[in-house]
């Protein structure tokens, strides 16, 4: 209960700094909850850099950007072997990845093989450079984003890169009186500067918050709504036919573990001892958008995942 609170005031404190984006604030403490990394997507000014700094100021954590362009290489953000000439040995130097909060910013950018070396450390929490192998720090999260407006010059992810991010996020710009108090509370930071953060609550206190949310209590019937969903990603045509028409892939055993993971931590955040059905529905497009691949019939006719995803929620029932 106790550590309940302590996350409920750190998401009132994020969300007094993070005006207009309370939707990214709640998936970022949810994928900090449920172990996981975080793909948001949206226009350059919504705060995503602002959102993950903010984050590491209030936890015990460090914090390192890495801007991704095409020419960028493995050993920029694994590390490299470096030669001392006076001790007549080479000596490993970490590279950004060795931080606990990682943003790959515009990750689209990157060639395959910067690609490759981030899908290692986010699968594998760790970093291979030659022979070695070094293991990063047990609180690594990597939020990554993409900028859906310049496309130019970019690498898609391959679907195993994606699917490896615990959810996608999309989001938009903030509304009038949202805007209002961020212009606002800029005029104020840029007079007074950033306001203390406070004491940082504990890398300890993060991983028993972890244990707590991995036991909060699920019904069966919960159970077999988040198995149905992904079923019905994966066999589309038993909600209509034209669902069979427009999806090519489902979701994969790891979209299962992860509806099951953001629903707990989804629940937890709000207060609760239980999951219910509406927090795996409360989450359901963020895990499943990126692992749902569109056919190209889909694509043609403007389909959206989110579309073929709220049909796949209006078709499937709870059961008792």
């Amino acid at each position: 209960m106790e550590l309940q609170t302590t996350f409920a005031d750190l998401r009132t404190r994020l969300g007094r700094t993070i005006i207009g984006q309370q939707r990214l604030v709640d998936r970022l403490l949810i994928a900090l909850l449920a172990d996981g990394h975080l793909l948001v997507e949206g226009a350059p000014g919504l705060a995503k850099t602002k959102a993950i700094k903010a984050l590491a100021r209030h936890i015990e954590a460090d914090f390192h950007r890495v801007q991704f362009t095409p020419d960028l290489l493995p050993a920029d953000v694994t590390g490299s072997d470096i030669y001392r000439p006076e001790e007549g040995r080479f000596e490993f130097q970490p590279g950004p990845l060795f931080h606990n909060l990682v943003l790959a910013d515009e990750i689209n950018r990157a060639p395959a093989k910067v690609q490759s070396a981030l899908l290692e450390a986010m699968a594998e929490r760790q970093v291979s450079v030659g022979l070695k192998t070094y293991p990063l720090d047990p609180l690594f999260l990597v939020m990554a984003t993409q900028n859906p407006i310049e496309q130019e010059g970019t690498y898609p992810l391959p679907e195993a890169q994606l699917d490896r991010f615990l959810m996608h996020v999309r989001i938009g710009y903030p509304d009038a009186e949202a805007e209002r108090e961020i212009l606002r509370l800029a005029r104020l930071e840029y007079q007074e500067g950033d306001p203390p953060a406070g004491e940082p609550i504990t890398q300890a206190s993060v991983f028993a918050a972890r244990q707590q949310v991995a036991r909060i209590y699920m019904a069966d019937a919960v159970e077999d709504y988040i198995l149905d969903l992904v079923q019905a990603t994966r066999a589309p045509g038993a909600i209509n036919s034209q669902l069979a028409t427009w999806c090519a892939f489902g979701a994969s055993p790891r979209g299962t573990i992860s509806l099951d993971r953001c629903a707990r931590a989804h629940a937890w955040l709000n207060g609760r001892d239980f999951v219910s059905p509406d927090d795996v529905r409360a989450i359901a497009h963020d895990v499943l958008r990126h692992r749902v691949l569109l056919t190209f019939e889909a694509e043609a006719e403007g389909v959206t995942t989110d579309q073929i995803i709220d049909q796949l929620i209006d078709g499937v029932p709870v059961t008792a």
